[in-house]
Order: C-alpha cells, then structure tokens, then sequence
C-alpha cells in the first residue's frame, strides 16, 4: 500500500476525466488581468491557488515522465497542467452540484467501499489479488488499524479515503444523469428508417474549382452575408492571439560541419590507441551507451546492420547517420541467450546490519537453496522486493531491461544457477530458471558525437534576429521581413495554455508575453527554440465570446469565396432547369453526365466518388420521385438531384432493442452535455498563462 499509494490521486483524475468528458469543454476562461499574483484562477468565486495548484501540475508532469521515460516536450507539460486544471474545475464544479443536489456517501456505504462485499475500485487495485481480483479483507483490516501508530499511514489512508468518496459520488451523480434520458417510439423509428431506408437517384453537379479564384471577385456585402447567416460558428470558446514570427536558424553551418569532421578524427586517432577503451569512451560520448553486452535492433540502423559482423578487436567509425558521428570499438562479441527467466530474493543491507552481513546471509540462503529450498518460501520471508508475493519471481526479461550487476549474472550463467550479485538496490540471490534463444551479442566502446552549431554560428544568428528585433514595428513586421529576405511565420489562434505552435518547438515563454500584449505589439524579447533564435509580433486579438465580422474574415475568405461561385453556379443550373423534363437533359445542357447513385441511406451522407454532402443527402430523402429539385449549393459544388425511387425496410422487428441502442449512445453524450452545462452556468476565470 506505501509504494502505490503516491498514485491513486492520478488515478481520481483519469476517473473524472473518462466520466465527464472534461478535456474539450473546461479549457474556456477569460482575460487574465487584474488577479492576484497568487491565483492561478477561480471557479464561481472560489479560488484555485498557486500553492496547491503546482503541486497537482508537477504529479500530472510526474506521470509523464514515468510513461515516457523521463522526456517531456513543451507540449506534454502543457497538458500535463491542462489534466490538473481540469480535474480541480471538475471537482470545484461536481462538489457544488452535489450539494445542491444532496447526494452524499453514508456512513454505512463508506464502510461497505472500504470493507464489506462491494469494495471500491481503489480497494481493489491496492488490496487485490492480481490474477483473481479478490480483495485481502485482512490485510484492509491490518493496515486500517495500524493507522494509530504510524502517522504517515493514517495521511495515506485519509487521502485515499477522500478519494473513494469522491468516485462514489461521481458514479452516483452519473447514474442520476443516466436514468434521465429517454428515447420514444417514435424516435427509435425514425433512426431505424434513418439507417435502412434505400435511396437510388442521379445527380449532376458543378463543382468550385470549375470557376477560377481570379474570375471571382468578393465583395464587403458578400462576406457580411456570410457571416450573418453562419455567425453562431464564430464564438470563441476561450481568448486567442494570432502571431506572425520570424525565426533565424542556428543549425550547423558548412563550417560547423568542416570543424567537427576534424575533431572526430583526431577522436578517432585517439580511441584507436587508448589503453582504457570504456573510460574514453564514456568521457568522449554525447550519447552514453552501457558497456555491457548489447543485441541487435538497440543501436542507430546505419550501425546496427554492419556492427554485429565485425569481429572483436575491430574498429568502426566514423561514420555519419541522424545528424551525428559514431566511432566503436568491438570490444567482444559472442552467443548469448535472448532472453531469461529468473527468480531472486532481494537483500536490503541497511536493515540487517551492513553490507557484511547482507553477503554472509545471502551465502546461507543461497546454501539452502542449492540443497532443495524453497525460492517461494525464503523469498515471503527475507526479500524486500515485491516479488516476495509471487515468489520471487521477476518474470522474463531481455537485455537492457535490469541494471547490469543483475543482468550479466543472469545471461552469463547457465539454467538453474544460484548467485549473489551486488547491485544498487542490494544484494541479490539470483536463481536462473529458463534461458531462452540465442543470438549474438557484442560488448562495444562507444562515441558518438552531435553535430552542433559552434558558438560563433550561436551568436550570428542571434545578432541577426537582435538587429531585426530593434528595427522591427507593428506595422512593418512583413515588409521589413519580407525586404531583408526573411521567412514569416504564422500561428494563429493560439490559446492561452497551449503547449504547441506552427514551428515553434518551444513556445511556452513567447505565448506568455504574447497574453501581456496587446494587437500591434511586437514582442520586445529574442526567443531561443531549439534550431532557431524567433522574434514575433502579435497580429490579432479574439476576445472570448462572438466575434465580430473583422476578427474572422481572412479566416472565411475561402468560404466567402466558395458562396460567391455557388451564387454562379446555381444561376447556370437554373437556366439548364429551364425547360428540361429530366436529368438528363440538366446534364446535356451543361456538359456533365448525370451520375446514378446506388442505395444510399440517409444516416451515411456520402456520395460515392465525392465527399460528405448532408445537404444534397437531405434534399435527396426530402423529395419527390422522379421530380428535378432546385440547385442545392453543397459543401464541394453545386448540384441538381432526380430520384428514382426508395426502397423501404420491413418494419421494426424490436422497437425495445432499438431504443436500449439509442439510450446508450444518449447516455454517453449526455454526461458530457450535463457538465457542460454546469460549466456554461458558471464563471470561470483562468490564470494560468500568468504562471506557466
């Protein structure tokens, strides 16, 4: 329970994450003004604080590190702070909801998560057996009452304890929400028809790219139509910023490359002589690779096809791949087994008197065990690994996957050997069980070296991007870019907490400065990326809320534009549909062939060949057999239906199955929409982009 206890809050988070559906709806907030320093931001009034914040952010960026072994980009930190913040709006929000509705965890209840027949899933996980899932009463029993003589204990339990509250809670505000949906008769007919009903019909359209951009011109009416008719797209869920960037790259320059190459040379005149191969190579290396044996598939490809050839004694290198040099040295090589099996009983010398004592234990154990012991027994009695409980045993394990000590010993031996190895985490005794497959493996002395921008390329570029940065104005920014030659960036609608930018690998400073300015603004600081030094201006400011005609209109140009060339396109129809009795003729008229469409079902708005047209699908189950419709203006062109006839399905066999279907998927949305409706009502004020 203590090694696993540090976890269980990550795992409240996932659980009202998956519940509640929070990602996409709690990232809105507000301008981050006015509050004080040590805010991160409010809920309803209720204040998230710094303190207690940060702590939750550096457990989410824990988890991270753990799953991806310790390497976290600018992206992953982001979210490991959006995973917090939206876990501490949840609970703010949930906490309020539930009070308002009286949902509360009995005495009796809590006792029967804790203890009885129907325990929580955090019992489970920390209490139960692994294969089964069976809970240890007793060792529930014995770890609760030991809370009185161990205060460290009693936190852990009173943590846990809250959290088990919380996840009742939430199933029991889920289950409320569940038993309050319906599906009706007739909407379990509608979407049964929706779903099997036939439809043939023809069709002749006339897409966009027909008209050329040049041959259309858009006027101040014709994006003001649009906007009006479309304008409930246009509200912003959170404040953004649009930014326009110039970045002055310091990748390595031919120079760079030219001093390098020579000092890996003269490396490599060095490690072919040096008496101590490991040593130099680990004081050489940008790339630390283990000296102990190593298998085919762990190097880069350009090496790892050709090294395993080479006999001991052999030299490699250097050789150029993924932007660095290798140099080897083959120190050894041989047939090893793939991978192993093993069993071992894990000796902790601080508690029985030193390291001494720890070896001369470890002697008698592994005399018992070489004249008939039990590994089982010995282990639940003296092992300090949590593999006493199963044994000991440590499952099957390639090369790299144990530290060394315990590794060599392992692949050295023979099945069914005992040893005692020392290793960081104490003396072992080591039984092999099973050694499995074979396959050469080497011993390697290994350099490898980065080709990097010397510092004299460093400081060109940012003296480049200083120059520019002290020349620079808002209203300049592109032509001043565009005159020196300069490449301009853009990243637009940026949000205040992202984690990445359009070709900024490292944007979190510079979209913090950015949410300190205002539109014009360009920012007064030389930003490092990691291939480039960046200097940008802030373009454009889009408040929260509905966006005005001005704030959206480079982004609707090309919807605009389409609208434009429908109104074109539907006059060239209309007069095709003048006089004309079938498709056909509409077809003849204007140069198409009419195109037949074989059983199309409404709940699947595809045209074969095309692309998604709900609109043409719509009108295509909303008409008329063997009527000409008007044109109908779609997503991808404009076009002209005829229907030839639809085919019926039999009538519902079970209209209870039907909405059982309909009421799960009901469900699923609807705890989504619940809480976003929890969160629309409320006032969220979020500070982040002041802190992070």
């Amino acid at each position: 329970m203590r090694t696993k206890m540090g976890y269980f809050l990550v795992g409240g988070i996932a659980v009202v994450l998956a519940l509640f559906v929070l990602e996409p709806l709690l990232t809105q907030g507000t301008a981050m003004y006015g509050s004080s320093q040590s805010k991160v931001g409010s809920v309803d009034g209720e204040d998230i604080e710094y303190a207690e914040f940060n702590p939750k952010v550096e457990q989410s960026l824990a988890q991270f590190k753990q799953q991806y072994g310790g390497n976290v980009n600018a992206q992953m930190q982001a979210m490991a702070m959006d995973n917090a913040w939206q876990a501490e709006v949840g609970a703010i929000l949930l906490g309020k909801e539930y009070n308002r509705l009286g949902l509360t965890i009995s005495d009796v209840e809590l006792f029967d998560l804790l203890q009885g027949k129907n325990p929580s899933p955090l019992i489970v996980q920390y209490f139960g057996n692994q294969q089964t899932g069976e809970v240890d009463r007793a060792a529930v029993l014995t770890s609760l009452k030991s809370q009185s003589k161990d205060p460290n204990l009693k936190k852990q339990w009173d943590m846990l304890q809250a959290e088990i509250e919380k996840q009742a809670l939430q199933q029991k505000y889920a289950n409320l929400i569940r038993n309050s949906v319906y599906v009706t008769s007739v909407e379990a007919n509608d979407e049964y028809i929706n779903r099997n009903k036939l439809a043939n019909f023809k069709y002749v359209n006339l897409d966009y790219s027909s008209v050329l951009d040049k041959d259309v011109k858009i006027t101040d009416a014709d994006y003001k139509e649009y906007y009006e008719a479309n304008k409930k797209r246009f509200e912003n869920p959170t404040e953004t910023r649009s930014l326009e960037y110039v970045s002055f790259s310091i990748e390595p320059t031919k120079a760079d490359s030219v001093a390098v190459k020579a000092q890996v040379e003269k490396l490599a005149a060095d490690f072919k002589t040096t008496p101590n191969d490991s040593l130099f190579a680990a004081n050489n290396s940008d790339v630390k690779v283990p000296f102990t044996y190593i298998s085919k598939g762990k190097l880069a490809p350009a090496v790892d096809s050709v090294i395993f050839n080479y006999p001991a004694g052999s030299f490699y290198g250097p050789v150029f791949s993924d932007n660095s040099y290798k140099l080897i040295k083959v120190i050894a090589n041989k047939f090893s087994p793939d991978s192993v099996k093993a069993s071992h009983i894990l000796l902790d010398p601080s508690k029985i008197g030193g390291e001494a004592n720890a070896m001369k234990l470890a002697d008698s154990l592994k005399s018992l065990l070489q004249k008939g012991g039990s590994m089982a027994t010995l282990a639940k009695t003296y092992s300090v690994d949590g593999s006493k409980d199963t044994g000991g045993d440590v499952g099957t394990f390639a090369r790299g996957a144990m530290v060394p000590e315990f590794e060599n010993a392992a692949f050295d031996g023979n099945t069914g050997d005992i040893k005692v190895v020392k290793s960081q985490f104490g003396v072992h005794i080591l039984k092999i069980e099973k050694q499995i497959g074979s396959a050469k493996v080497a011993k390697l002395a290994y350099i490898e070296k980065s080709l990097l921008p010397s510092t004299k390329t460093k400081d060109a570029a940012y003296k480049k991007a200083s120059a520019f940065l002290n020349e620079v104005k808002g209203d300049n920014f592109a032509a001043l870019a565009q005159r020196n030659g300069y490449t301009v960036g853009l990243a637009d609608k940026v949000t205040p907490t992202q984690g990445f930018a359009p070709g900024l690998d490292n944007p979190r400073p510079l979209i913090k400065d950015a949410y300190e300015a205002d539109k014009g603004d360009v920012l007064s600081t030389v930003y490092t990326m990691d291939n480039a030094f960046v200097v940008a201006h802030v373009t454009g400011v889009q408040p929260k809320g509905q966006l005005e005609l001005e704030d959206v209109k480079k982004q609707i140009q090309p919807m605009v534009m389409n609208a434009v060339k429908a109104k074109m396109l539907k006059e060239k129809l209309e007069k095709a549909l003048n006089g004309s009795s079938n498709i056909e003729a509409v077809a003849q008229k204007v140069g198409k062939a009419a195109a037949p469409v074989q059983n199309l079902v409404f709940a699947n708005p595809i045209i074969p060949g095309l692309s998604q047209e709900n609109k043409v699908v719509g009108a295509v189950f909303g008409s008329q057999v063997g009527k000409l419709s008007k044109p109908i203006e779609g997503d991808k062109g404009v076009y002209v239906i005829s229907v030839d006839g639809f085919t019926n399905p039999a009538p519902i066999g079970n209209t209870y199955k039907q909405k059982e279907t309909m009421i799960l998927g009901v469900t699923q949305r609807s705890l989504g929409a619940a809480f976003q409706a929890l969160q629309e009502k409320s006032e969220i004020k979020d500070n982040r982009v002041k802190f992070y």
